[in-house]
């Protein structure tokens, strides 16, 4: 029996500022303060027949509106024998999951509609309080995890390199940090997905640092917790073509369009925005050093902005799908994950999994293909 239901994420008035006050800042913002874009990123899956069971997780736009992302809603349809959106086990991330208790035709649509605009923040005059107070809720952003240990080895890189540069504010060490990156990681074009995010692994390279975005924004995000700055990775994928540089963008389909990007915590002023990844893709894409002017313009751009033609699904880390999934923990939830009978479906490869991701930019009231 084919199914259909809609998830809609936020309320109405006073209930909806109450529970999502951040898509009532963004909603309020005057038309020539924000140019927004909307865009419908649908799912359309096709899991293979054989086996007894399946079970689908598909990573979603995040919920936690924002002045550059927020969410309007999202619908499903197809045969599965049971499915709905929920939130991913003691987080606010959003996932859609679907079983199916038999065999045969296992088809599931989902599409979702989200809003962006570009992020960008002005640094220029920032500086930092006599005393640094980090919030409690970003307090888990110095960690040391699995994929990011903040070992001797890792605390010694980071030392060195907010020595070298003679950086003594959290702003400074960051920023040495990023150009450090750039300077010293390698964008692999060849590589598969988004890379592995094993921080001992990538440094263990010494002079031959090299990886894709989820590579390089580890080596960032693990190199500023060791100097004691509140740091993360935020999964989704792209979603339109770039107004910086033609290797940055995709819209249509963006199966193979996953994508990262980092932010760090400053005290009194919040979230920063960074993409040392997209700087070092451009660099290998077009076989230009580092000192080039279009490289030059990159890195100061992308330190401190994001281009919002990429829509963010979760900050996550060792992400519980719940105990319905058989592997346990996944390093990170970009991709879409699939299980037969217990066995996990090849996420990196689309064709055979199989799944399209199809993204289209809203005009008015319909879509643009």
């Amino acid at each position: 029996m084919k199914r259909r239901s809609f998830f809609k994420l936020v309320g109405s008035g006073a209930a909806a500022a109450a529970l999502f006050p951040a898509i009532s800042r963004a909603a309020a913002l005057p038309l020539n303060q924000a140019k927004w874009r909307g865009y419908q990123l649908t799912y359309q899956v096709t899991l293979p027949a054989a086996g007894k069971a399946a079970k689908l997780w598909l990573p979603l736009p995040d919920t936690t509106d924002t002045t550059y992302q927020f969410t309007q809603g999202s619908n499903w349809s197809g045969n599965a024998s049971s499915a709905g959106f929920s939130m991913l086990p003691g987080t606010r991330s959003p996932v859609f999951h679907a079983e199916w208790q038999k065999g045969g035709e296992r088809t599931v649509k989902v599409s979702s509609i989200v809003k962006t605009c570009d992020r960008s923040v002005d640094l220029r005059f920032y500086k930092a309080p006599a005393r640094v107070v980090i919030p409690q809720d970003v307090k888990r952003y110095l960690q040391s995890t699995r994929l990011i240990p903040l070992d001797d080895a890792v605390k010694k890189t980071a030392f060195s390199i907010t020595g070298q540069a003679r950086a003594g504010s959290p702003l400074q060490q960051a920023r040495a940090i990023y150009d450090w990156v750039i300077d010293n990681v390698a964008y692999d074009v060849n590589m598969r997905g988004q890379g592995n995010g094993d921080l001992r692994s990538l440094l263990s390279k010494k002079d031959k640092l090299s990886g894709k975005c989820a590579d390089i924004h580890t080596i960032f995000v693990g190199l500023a917790r060791a100097s004691g700055i509140p740091a993360r990775i935020q999964y989704g994928i792209r979603i339109n073509d770039s107004a910086l540089n033609k290797n940055l963008g995709k819209t249509g389909d963006v199966s193979t369009s996953q994508h990262c990007q980092a932010e760090f915590y400053l005290s009194g002023f919040g979230w920063v925005p960074v993409d040392p990844s997209d700087v070092a893709r451009v660099a290998a894409a077009e076989s230009l050093p580092h000192n080039h002017e279009t490289i030059s313009q990159l890195r100061e751009k992308l330190f401190g902005s994001w281009e919002m033609n990429w829509v963010a699904f979760n900050d996550g880390e060792n992400v519980d799908l719940g105990k319905a999934c058989a592997i346990g923990k996944l390093p990170s939830f970009g991709y879409p994950h699939a299980e037969i009978d217990g066995r996990p479906q090849d996420s990196l490869e689309p064709e055979t999994f199989s799944y399209k991701i199809v993204s289209a930019v809203l005009v008015g009231t319909g879509a643009k293909l």
